[in-house]
């Protein structure tokens, strides 16, 4: 089997293995979750590795018929812009078992469904054919929804169902979109969903919009005679995708499912949550409405640059309103996630660059954000900010682990999260310069209500109900210790991350010029 069907679908081989294992043997079940998600990490470093950076296209590509008749594939490949995610995602399903480790309601079945999570998650970022990219992308629905509605928090069903609400309707457009694109390049015997197909000159295919362009087809169907209440055809077909990837990422004003899941998920789900399945939404966005649809994607550039600067300030003024400890970094993802938007919306090297990379530090920093947190609420059995102090005092590792976070998160220099934010400012600003410089502020509100939480929770003095607050165990640096080290490393050696995009991500941008 090749290497992306088997980081595909171990987990999903692990979830069948889960089911002979017996339901009181919880720490058999744990060891057989975390042994099973070691071995996508293993194999996505193997992949890392092996992955020629110099070449802009899909590498490792499987390509098989699924269901000739409508000219479905089971086509899968990566290149710059998911071969990092692919890892990273590796990398978050691995610690998750142990971030989950105290879970002892229904154990085997919370398990199985973190390791189904993880097949779906794998197979969005390794999908090259459209209607397996959305089979995938539905397979990630389900378990999520299950494990927030049944190990969630008091208003676990509420948020569950908000969450499937929401991405059920994003689904729906983006299922919309795909078979509108099939029944129209049927009329030009292109019937295919196989993405490179759709695609352009980074995946070594001619754009659909570029045939059109040159006469190659006959493109009245797809151009400006096929008019739906005065927009064009591909248009409709571009928002309708938009719009299903921006509910996950989520931009405002569809976020409002994100505060509510993340508040009532587990400690590990919320980590998965933030750390990748948001960046779902921002890799739909560079792969399919950049990467299809590059003259459309050029029409809506000033939509897409306000919708990232609302979002960047929005998320960040409202998370310094907070109280709830996992409220505020909810929003504040919120916020980090507009930085792609704003970044892809520019068309240019350093932004297209930085959106990518924001997709992965932020995945990191966010995720030992709500990791930090968890630690917070198993002891103290609430997360109000205000409830706390002094806790530097007792916990000093904790302290500095957290300020480690906090600091990615704010873009200090040296961290990860400055380089990315970096770049999406200084690629952005020769095109909305404007924008950019109201961005800057969402910078500035970041490193206020970040340090705020800082000084609130682990300064001043020591508030006596927790005098004996226990101090991180081995098991939660473990878990914490990576996400730290990757939030320092691509701060002062980014080329590790930026070195593998960099092909990819000049081809995409080839497309705008």
């Amino acid at each position: 089997m090749d290497i992306l069907s088997l980081i595909i679908f171990t987990p999903l081989l692990g979830m069948l293995a889960l089911l002979l294992v017996p339901s009181d043997k919880k720490d058999a079940i744990r060891t057989v979750t975390a042994t099973v998600a070691a071995i996508p990490l293993i194999l996505a470093t193997k992949l890392w590795i092996d992955f020629d950076p110099t070449v802009a296209g899909y590498q490792f590509t499987v390509v098989n018929d699924w269901i000739e008749a409508l000219g479905v594939q089971y086509h899968l490949g990566v290149d710059g812009l998911s071969i990092p995610l692919v890892w990273l995602t590796g990398l978050l399903m691995f610690l998750a078992p142990f971030a989950a480790w105290n879970v002892d309601k229904g154990t085997k079945g919370f398990m199985m469904l973190v390791l189904l999570l993880e097949t779906g998650i794998f197979g969005v970022f390794c999908s090259l054919d459209l209607f397996l990219f959305y089979v995938f992308w539905e397979v990630m629905l389900l378990p999520m929804y299950f494990l927030i509605g049944i190990w969630g928090g008091t208003r676990r069903e509420y948020a569950a169902i908000k969450f499937f609400l929401y991405t059920l309707a994003g689904s729906v457009l983006m299922l919309l979109a795909i078979i509108a694109l099939y029944l129209s390049v049927t009329s030009f015997d292109l019937a295919t969903f196989a993405n490179p197909e759709l695609l352009s000159a980074p995946f070594s295919i001619p754009a659909l919009t570029e045939l059109v362009a040159n006469g190659s087809i006959d493109g009245t169907q797809l151009a400006n005679d096929g008019v739906l209440f005065g927009w064009p055809f591909m248009k409709w077909i571009f928002v309708f995708f938009f719009i299903g990837f921006a509910i996950k990422i989520p931009i405002v004003p569809l976020h409002t499912w994100l505060p509510d899941a993340h508040v009532e998920a587990p400690t590990s789900i919320s980590m998965v949550l933030a750390g990748i399945l948001l960046k779902l939404g921002c890799y739909g966005v560079l792969r399919i409405n950049l990467g299809m649809f590059p003259d459309v994607a050029m029409d809506f550039a000033t939509i897409g640059a306000v919708i990232g600067l609302v979002s960047i300030l929005y998320g960040a003024f409202v998370a310094m309103a907070q109280t709830d400890f996992k409220r505020m970094v909810a929003y504040s993802s919120v916020s980090h996630m507009g930085y792609v938007l704003l970044g892809a919306s520019a068309f240019t090297h350093a932004g297209l660059q930085g959106a990518a990379m924001q997709m992965f530090t932020h995945g990191t920093s966010s995720a030992l954000l709500f990791l930090i947190v968890g630690v917070a609420y198993d002891r103290a059995h609430h997360r109000e900010i205000e409830g706390f102090g002094g806790l530097a005092s007792v916990a000093p590792k904790y302290t500095g682990i957290t300020t480690l976070g906090f600091f990615a998160a704010l873009g200090l220099p040296g961290m990860s999260g400055f380089v990315s934010e970096a770049l999406v400012l200084i690629g952005a600003w020769g095109v909305h310069p404007v924008l950019t410089s109201l961005a800057v502020l969402g910078i500035v509100v970041t490193a206020a209500f970040l340090l705020w939480t800082l000084q609130r929770v682990f300064l001043g003095p020591l508030n006596e109900k927790y005098k004996s607050f226990p101090d991180v165990t081995g098991r939660e640096i473990f878990v914490m210790a990576p996400l730290a080290f990757l939030c320092v490393l691509l701060g002062v050696a980014p080329m590790l991350l930026l070195g593998h995009m960099d092909a990819t991500i000049e081809a995409l941008r080839q497309l705008f010029v």
